[in-house]
């Protein structure tokens, strides 16, 4: 029996490896290779890096960017200042967003909780922004929460200019920060976390499917986020979680939605394998 024991250094894995039953030595495992800009695994319970390149690179990170509004909506429902059942009145800004949408109609009201899972299942950009006009009064104010946040959970390499993802500027964060958010965004709001799971989401008669081809693929996946613009490539967070054992992998700038599935597959495939 081989048990391989986690360590990290600057980004590199080591391992050590126990002689088998027959007495011979086992070859350590190497990591596959990644085909990506940049990309991370990690034990969630520990924190330990099992794998990764680039991982502090700031990068542009698309629609991941929704895991950290949805991180902070759901702090202010958690600290009261806003409920599931509130009613948001959907601006024409929210309303004219560009890019993946809930189709949210301007002037309408609509439930936090249907605006959060239309973001997070559907992705909507619409969502997001009615979404941070009912936190904050405005995406711009909106945008100082989330720095602020990703400073309290040590997401050092951060930088958040609006709340969908949308191309900006000085937009960016990396694939350790998002592993960071992901680990805190299931470990403090389980209840919310369950709709990253969902396959599918309809609303105002339209259905949406979720972009995370692993719901399909592997039932131990249970969530977290896509993501996709010219500038980052093909994105995705992913938590998986077997024989007890929870393991978060992120890949940013792959060349497509298969392939950021395919690569998210091969790290969880290598983890669950070698570690323990």
């Amino acid at each position: 029996m081989i048990k391989i024991f986690k360590m990290s250094l600057a980004g590199l894995l080591f391992s050590v490896a126990t002689i088998s039953s027959a007495g011979m030595i086992t070859p350590n495992p190497t990591a596959p290779s990644i085909a990506g800009t940049a990309h991370i695994l990690q034990d969630y319970d520990s924190g330990h890096i099992l794998m990764s390149e680039n991982a502090d690179e700031r990068l542009p990170p698309a629609s991941i960017t929704k895991l950290m509004t949805s991180y902070v909506v759901s702090q202010e429902i958690h600290d009261g200042n806003i409920k599931l059942d509130d009613e948001v009145l959907i601006s024409e800004k929210a309303w004219r967003m560009i890019g993946s949408r809930s189709f949210i109609e301007v002037n309408t009201k609509v439930t936090v909780e249907a605006l959060l899972r239309g973001m997070i299942v559907q992705s909507g950009n619409d969502a997001a922004v009615a979404l941070a006009e009912h936190v904050a009064g405005s995406e711009e104010v909106f945008a100082q929460m989330m720095n602020q946040y990703a400073q309290k959970l040590g997401m050092v390499n951060t930088n958040y200019q609006n709340a969908t993802g949308l191309p900006g500027p000085e937009h960016y964060t990396t694939a350790h920060d998002i592993a960071i958010l992901s680990a805190a965004l299931i470990r403090d709001y389980p209840e919310h976390y369950q709709w990253y799971a969902e396959k599918e989401y309809t609303y105002n008669g339209i259905t949406q499917h979720n972009r995370n081809k692993l719901l399909w693929r592997d039932n131990t996946v249970d969530g977290l986020k896509t993501g996709h613009t010219e500038e980052a490539g093909y994105c995705l967070s992913a938590s998986a979680k077997r024989d007890g054992m929870r393991l978060i992998a992120v890949v940013l700038g792959t060349a497509s939605e298969n392939a950021r599935a395919q690569e998210i597959q091969k790290m969880f495939n290598f983890g669950f394998r070698f570690f323990e």
